[in-house]
């Protein structure tokens, strides 16, 4: 018997008037706003431009979703093309359904498309949004609380998460996976920012570390969880895609680090270590290279000239000549 549990919500929908808001679109809206609002203070910390970042997010947010979707509905495609099931549901993402390594891959494009346009590079731009990205996706996790969806094993434990009867469910107290994954990726966003401070990490090796830790946790936490996944040499899908992303951040971070020690001192390339603009220091500089030139092409026309005399300087000559025979 439970002494106590978490509720879940009756609904995922909440009405305005005409207007359906659904807590799982809620939850993303908001953490992107918070990852881009963050990730603007560290990109701004590290000398980058105020409003870069949410020029950049316009085209990683998109891809990203659409990513997430993709790889969502690719690696559970029975619950969308099996017989019995409609195709057109692959759609509605408001219901659920965003796989993270295809959010992050696919964002990870958009990104650096964004990049490419503002001239930007890619590594320096991701550790500025690395524990932005840990934070959206501890507020984005509670939208799987709204659809009741993604839980772990039956468990009595005090923090025990209730699930209602429905659609692919069974009514009883189970595992909050979602909890548990939202408190773990706040715990990577404090990691990710102790360290950059400690070691001064650049050239991507901050978002390394973030998806490094990512995946160690989510490792274990998707291990508890019972919803329908594929297996593969008794292990789901997802712990698999875990562990090989874990190795490959990892020896990012060591390889990385001894090709490209320390951090990025520029960030953008029109704005220099002291804050200002090269683009107006550009045009000092042009300015005083079109002076210098005038100057020298008025030394070139000066009929005082010592490279070229003029007429002026033949009759100085031509009068010294003449003094010369008169006292001869």
């Amino acid at each position: 018997m439970n002494l106590a549990s978490i509720p879940s919500p009756s609904t995922g929908v909440i009405e305005l008037g005409p207007i359906p808001l659904r807590g799982y679109a809620f939850c993303i809206i908001i953490g992107v706003f918070v990852a881009v609002w963050f990730g603007n203070k560290r990109w701004i910390a590290r000398g980058g431009k105020a409003g870069t970042v949410a020029d950049i997010a316009v085209w990683a947010v998109p891809f990203g979703l659409v990513g997430g979707r993709l790889y969502h509905v690719i690696t559970d495609y029975q619950l969308y093309f099996s017989e019995g099931e409609n195709w057109v549901d692959a759609f509605k993402i408001w219901e659920g359904g965003l796989g993270i390594w295809g959010a992050v891959a696919f964002g990870a494009v958009g990104a650096w498309i964004g990049c490419r346009r503002r001239g930007i590079p890619l590594p320096a731009w991701a550790d500025a949004m690395a524990p932005s990205l840990a934070f959206a996706q501890a507020i984005g996790r509670w939208g799987n609380w709204f659809n009741q969806e993604l839980y772990g094993k039956p468990t009595d434990l005090p923090w025990a998460l209730e699930i209602s009867e429905g659609p692919n469910r069974v009514a009883g107290t189970y595992h909050p996976t979602f909890l548990y994954e939202s408190l773990w990726c706040i715990g990577v966003a404090l990691l990710v920012i102790w360290a950059d401070r400690r070691f001064r990490l650049g050239h991507g090796r901050a978002f390394a570390l973030y998806v490094a830790a990512y995946c160690a946790g989510r490792g274990w936490i998707e291990y508890m969880r019972v919803d329908e996944a594929h297996h593969i040499l008794g292990l789901r899908l997802n712990v698999w895609t875990a562990i090989i992303v874990f190795v490959l951040a990892v020896v990012y971070i060591v390889v990385s680090a001894k090709l490209r020690p320390g951090r990025e001192e520029i960030v953008e390339p029109d704005r220099d270590t002291t804050g200002k603009d090269s683009d107006a220091d550009g045009s000092a500089q042009t300015d005083a290279d079109a002076k210098d030139a005038e100057q020298d092409t008025d030394a070139k026309k000066d009929p005082l000239s010592k490279d070229e005399p003029g007429e002026s300087g033949k009759d100085l000559t031509a009068g010294s000549t003449e003094a010369a025979a008169e006292k001869g």
